[in-house]
């Protein structure tokens, strides 16, 4: 491991440690960015590493709520054993879509990843034992199965959480430094070129967006668990869970490892600091998210290494000036 990637991996766990410092409103923000940069970190996986722009992650952010919600309420089976099978039930969703998404390219499955998921949301809206349009809530007895007291449960949901981003990153970095890694940008820079090569594009592609699919549903299961509510809009919104998602991705700096976890704590800042503006408070999104584009395509993270090789050069060039 790099010297830059054990220092990343040390700055990571303090921020996911931070949270445990603060009261009960500090750590239900924390499972909102922990969950965030979880989602952030495995659609930079698939778009940045893969060249695969799914705007439908939603889909299995809802779908990994409501098979919780419906496990627990109507299956009467444990939160946390119910957390175990969510991202087999997220994986074989998306087993069943990756064949027909997957007949598209480009813009073209990107616009059938977010008609997917609008009908994965129509569904769920429709069956009544879920609550239908209203959504549903998780029982009492359930909630006050994990503790009675508040700050515990929301200290365990945390925990759940920071575990889960911790155990993202970890295998995207195991996966990125296999061959199965090179076998991903090579797809990004040309599918052709890439089978050319011996690579099975459509077996990666598919074990790829199944296994992001699988810890996407188990992300959305833990924010919903924290909030111990669910409805179609708030678990399939395409805003707070795709749109937030890539500007998170992209401003941090997409395809770049780093790149979520910068975007995430610019995100929730920016948020935190300028919320009470309302549509101001978008509009300023929108103007700084065009900015960094324009002026580092590479994001924040590729910005900073650029100063940083910069940097390093100048005792350079002044030694040759010396001479």
């Amino acid at each position: 491991m790099k010297r830059s990637e054990i220092i990343f991996f040390v700055f990571l766990l303090a921020c996911l440690a931070a949270p445990l410092l603060a009261g009960n409103s500090g750590r239900q923000l924390g499972v909102e960015f922990t969950v965030t940069l979880t989602l952030a970190a495995l659609w930079n996986l698939l778009a940045g590493y893969a060249g695969i722009v799914s705007i439908g992650q939603q889909a299995f952010v809802g779908f990994g709520g409501y098979v919780l919600f419906a496990l627990v309420a109507l299956g009467g089976l444990p939160v946390l054993f119910a957390l175990v099978l969510v991202p087999v039930a997220a994986g074989l969703l998306g087993i069943a879509a990756a064949p027909l998404l997957f007949r598209l390219a480009g813009p073209q499955f990107a616009i059938g990843s977010w008609v997917f998921a609008e009908i994965i949301r129509l569904a769920f809206a429709q069956i009544p034992a879920l609550g239908g349009g209203s959504g549903m809530s998780l029982p009492v007895a359930a909630v006050l199965a994990i503790s009675h007291e508040r700050p515990t449960r929301l200290l365990i949901f945390y925990a759940l959480a920071a575990s889960l981003a911790l155990i993202v990153y970890g295998g995207s970095w195991l996966l990125l430094h296999s061959k199965h890694g090179l076998a991903l940008r090579a797809l990004k820079d040309s599918e052709a070129a890439a089978a050319s090569l011996g690579v099975d594009v459509s077996v990666l592609k598919r074990n790829l967006y199944v296994g992001i699919a699988a810890f996407t549903g188990l992300a959305g299961a833990l924010m919903f668990l924290s909030t111990v509510r669910i409805s179609p809009e708030a678990g399939f919104s395409v805003t707070d869970w795709t749109a937030d998602i890539i500007f998170i991705t992209v401003i941090g700096g997409i395809g770049r490892f780093e790149g979520p976890l910068i975007g995430c704590i610019v995100f929730f800042g920016l948020r935190t600091l300028f919320a009470d503006y309302a549509e101001w408070y978008l509009i300023g999104l929108g103007v700084f998210a065009g900015a960094i584009m324009l002026l580092s395509p590479k994001g924040l993270s590729g910005a900073g290494s650029i100063l940083a090789a910069n940097f390093r050069r100048v005792p350079r060039t002044q030694a040759k000036a010396a001479e």
